[in-house]
């Protein structure tokens, strides 16, 4: 058989398989819905679901496993389709096995065109016909297909497994090497392996051009600590591809860690004006001009995020404490207390938005100079904190919201109350720089600057110390011993190198003395709640990898990675 023959008959076979699809629609207008549901029937796709906001794609993808998305570029709160798509794959809602192409129409092609090759699979520019529509769904089925093995172990967190199938992959003649490539480089970015990345990204742009490449090269140089190399790509990629908003992000990234805290402030600025009503950017600019101590900058971004998750699935209490922070920092008591009845009327009914609403007030009470209503507030607010805890909710208040509640406790003489919980965000969050610069300034704006230095040096002690007590049993043979250590350092402060560290410990002791349910439940509760920390910290998949290693040598059942709810979110069913 012929090459053209082949592939004749490999489009066939695939033809016949679009009636066992799942299809989802995602268009503002219904009229727009009902023409590609019937174009979708007449190629044979009939399981056909559709959404015409935001809110029900996020209801539909929670609820169902697709094989094919297709979405307007256009959505109705002003986002476009590939923002939705960078969402969804981050809250792990979307299987990169699925088909997601975004139909445009000539008037935005460039906007996605310059881009196109960073996540959507394909574009289609209206009008088009049922043909066409065929045509490109089975062309990016078949590489769906051909990729499926590495995407199934990136799907399940499994980094080794996948770049072991991608080599394996890169020995075909397939037609798809540069997909290929594109996800070696961005694993062996994951993995901590920067050099190796660096040398993908420079073979395929030793052949063609492409962001994402130039991207993944910046993000490889950034790794290895080559951050005046990854400035100048970013700033490259932002002039070159002026409508790639993730690689002002990464600029703004690497310049923040340069200490250019105001070109980095500049450049999400330039990012948000071309994406305004992406949500999760506005929130970036607003913690970035916060300290960057751009109080006028920081209320406007916050503003618009309120403006945006406000009433939707996605909105979070943060949304509203942010913003009442940064107004009471400016004096503007009015607009807090205006916020914090927001927060009351929209979360009626939730502990967690009761809890932040009380902290807003006392805070507000106590710049208003009445500091025995705030000292009354605080105190409902510290039973209401003390019942989430005791009910096991705690997980569900947000690192922020908990900041807010320590500060509330210093302004109103709660002083030991307020030095646990410094110390309990400080331990769980050590490695986290921008948390401890936040615990340090609000104990220097309270006038306390010894204090919050004293207080952080004793967390950074007792840290070294609970650490150094398990390593030091496991470098003596005392396997059990280090394992029993880690899990008490990681049950009194759940920081990510405890967690990590309790995880390696089980599960190399259960890869030596045989499987044991109990324990390794225990090391996947570690995991997971480490994963919630950061899932593609690089110690995370290093843990999670030993644990699917130790589970395979058992033939124990895998439990897939997943994506996690950030705290302050409401809690879904």
């Amino acid at each position: 058989m012929n090459p053209s023959d082949a592939i004749a008959e490999l489009l066939h076979r695939l033809g016949k398989d679009l009636a066992r699809k799942r299809a989802l629609l995602i268009d503002r207008y219904p009229n727009a819905r009902s023409t590609l549901r019937a174009m979708l029937s007449t190629i044979g796709v009939t399981t056909v679901h559709a959404a015409g906001t935001s809110a029900e794609v996020l209801r539909q993808v929670k609820a169902n496993s697709f094989d094919i998305i297709l979405s307007d570029y256009q959505l109705e709160d002003g986002r476009d389709g590939q923002q939705l798509l960078d969402e969804l794959r981050q809250q792990h809602l979307v299987r990169l096995a699925t088909v997601f192409i975004i139909v445009t129409s000539e008037r935005t092609y460039h906007n996605v065109v310059s881009v196109a090759e960073l996540a959507p699979d394909d574009y289609l520019i209206k009008p088009f016909t049922a043909d066409e529509l065929r045509g490109r769904l089975l062309r990016a089925i078949h590489k769906k297909q051909f990729l499926a093995t590495v995407f199934d172990h990136l799907d399940n967190g499994a980094y080794a497994q996948a770049l072991l199938a991608c080599d394996r992959l890169l020995g075909q003649d397939s037609g798809f090497l540069m997909d290929l490539l594109r996800c070696k480089g961005e694993i062996l970015n994951v993995l901590g392996r920067p050099a190796e990345a660096q040398a993908v990204y420079e073979q395929v742009l030793a052949q063609r051009v492409l962001p994402w490449a130039r991207m993944g090269l910046a993000v490889a140089c950034r790794h290895q600590q080559r951050l005046a190399e990854a400035e100048t790509l970013g700033q490259s990629l932002v002039e070159d591809f002026p409508e790639f908003t993730a690689a002002y992000d990464l600029l703004a990234g690497v310049r923040e860690e340069m200490g250019k805290l105001a070109e980095a402030q500049s450049v999400l600025l330039q990012a948000a004006a071309k994406s305004p009503n992406n949500a999760s950017r506005q929130r970036l600019v607003g913690d970035l001009a916060v300290r960057n101590n751009d109080l006028q900058t920081a209320e406007k971004a916050y503003g618009k995020v309120l403006d945006r998750r406000r009433g939707s699935t996605l909105s979070n209490v943060d949304d509203y404490t942010n913003l009442s922070r940064v107004l009471l920092d400016r004096g503007q008591t009015d607009g807090a207390h205006r916020i914090t009845a927001q927060l009351r009327r929209d979360w009626r009914g939730s502990k967690q938005g009761e809890l932040a609403a009380l902290v807003m007030e006392t805070l507000c009470a106590n710049q208003e100079g009445n500091p025995a209503k705030a000292r009354d507030i605080i105190e409902q607010a510290l039973q209401l904190s003390t019942s989430l805890q005791e009910a096991g909710k705690g997980s569900l208040l947000s690192q922020a919201l908990t900041l807010d509640l320590a500060q509330a406790c210093l302004a109103t003489g709660k002083e030991v109350e307020a030095r646990d919980i410094f110390r309990q965000v400080a331990a769980e969050n050590h490695e986290d720089r921008n948390m401890i610069a936040k615990v340090q300034g609000i104990y220097t704006k309270a006038g306390r600057e010894a204090d919050g230095q004293a207080l952080l040096a004793e967390v950074g002690k007792e840290i070294v110390e609970l650490n150094n007590r398990g390593v030091l049993a496991a470098r003596n043979g005392d396997v059990e011993g280090s394992v029993r250590l880690l899990m008490e350092a990681a049950e009194r402060v759940p920081n990510l190198q405890f967690l990590v560290n309790a995880t390696k410990a089980i599960f190399t002791l259960l890869d030596r003395k045989g499987w044991d349910a109990d324990l390794a439940r225990r090391g996947l509760r570690y995991l997971q709640l480490a994963q919630a920390k950061d899932m593609r910290n690089v110690r995370v998949i290093s843990a999670r990898e030993l644990y699917q290693r130790v589970a395979r040598k058992y033939g124990v059942a895998l439990v897939p990675a997943a994506g996690v709810v950030t705290a302050g979110g409401r809690p879904t069913a």
